[in-house]
């Protein structure tokens, strides 16, 4: 009875977590499931999204919610200068030119030039700020409801990344999800259909890159700081195994890939907490998914699906 609120207030964190994770794999598959470039650094995007709210909270009293759109157009905008030089890549060498962004990210916002802005890696503190939502541990009251803070930011985040898959489908259902294919299906035959390769692609990189600064915004409004520390090269690995498990250009996968990158980290510690367990649990489920669905959970459905799909469409 008395361990509820806890367990509570930990589901929350879980959860909110798991949008973050959600928002910013939706926003690789863009990039990746749909044009076919592989990148490796949107966490680093989500470092620029998450310094921009850091900052227009604590050093110009920006509303906490008004810096979410702020944070994706600035990531949006790193997205569209990377994507520029990241046109005479392809393949592999896009992989580890994005990689070296997402390694060399913290040592920039730890730089002592940038002090002015990024605090040469110091913590930034949201915590106690009355631009915050609930000052980052008050209740918080909404349409006539009080609710945690915690509850306030897993609302938040899973409202707002609803209404980005919306968006993600609308796009991809379009003009830009049919060039984005035909880019990758084949950059050639995509040219002689009058496709503009290069600004689809670019295109490409800032919408993914937007979204990475939206989940990047909400995960440092959710812990009420941000530092360096927070947005490591492992995390844009992480996105990148969510969107493998997911399966590559699937929009509705995309929730079991963050649950699976959110989830069973835990679920391996429970497994066992000695030293290397985790990590090897976590391993040997990654693999078994590889081998056993190569193209994701998505495309497994799909697989499992298909003959009664093509049983039906054939009798209609």
């Amino acid at each position: 009875m008395f361990l509820a609120p806890r367990w509570d207030k930990i589901g929350d964190i879980k959860g909110q977590q798991m949008g973050v994770y959600f928002i910013a794999i939706l926003g690789l598959n863009i990039v990746t499931g749909y044009t076919g470039q592989i990148s490796l650094a949107q966490g680093a995007f989500m470092a620029v999204g998450g310094y921009t709210t850091a900052i227009l909270v604590v050093e110009h009293g920006v509303r906490d919610l008004w810096t979410i759109p702020i944070a994706a157009l600035v990531a949006g905008v790193a997205g569209f200068l990377v994507g520029i030089p990241a046109l005479k890549l392809s393949g592999l060498y896009v992989a580890l030119a994005t990689f070296g962004l997402a390694v060399a990210m913290p040592d920039i916002l730890g730089w002592e030039k940038l002090d002015a802005v990024t605090k040469s890696g110091h913590e930034i503190q949201l915590f106690n700020s009355p631009d915050l939502i609930g000052k980052g541990f008050e209740d918080v009251e909404f349409l006539g409801h009080t609710m945690t803070f915690t509850r306030a930011t897993y609302y938040l985040t899973w409202a707002i990344a609803l209404v980005l898959l919306v968006i993600a489908w609308f796009v991809l259902r379009g003009v830009p999800g049919r060039a984005f294919r035909a880019v990758r299906d084949s950059e050639l035959a995509a040219t002689s259909s009058g496709i503009h390769i290069a600004a689809y692609k670019t295109f490409a990189f800032a919408l993914s890159a937007a979204y990475a600064g939206v989940a990047g915004s909400l995960l440092v409004m959710a812990v009420a700081f941000a530092d360096p520390n927070s947005f490591p090269a492992k995390l844009s690995l992480t996105i990148l195994v969510g969107a493998v498990v997911a399966g590559l250009g699937s929009l509705w996968g995309v929730l079991i890939g963050a649950a699976f990158v959110q989830f069973l980290p835990d679920a391996a510690v429970h497994i066992s907490k000695a030293q290397g367990v985790p990590d090897a649990v976590y391993g040997a489920a990654l693999i078994l998914i590889v081998l056993l669905l190569p193209t994701g959970f998505a495309g497994g459905l799909r697989r499992v699906f298909s003959p009664l799909t093509t049983r039906l469409y054939t009798r209609s």
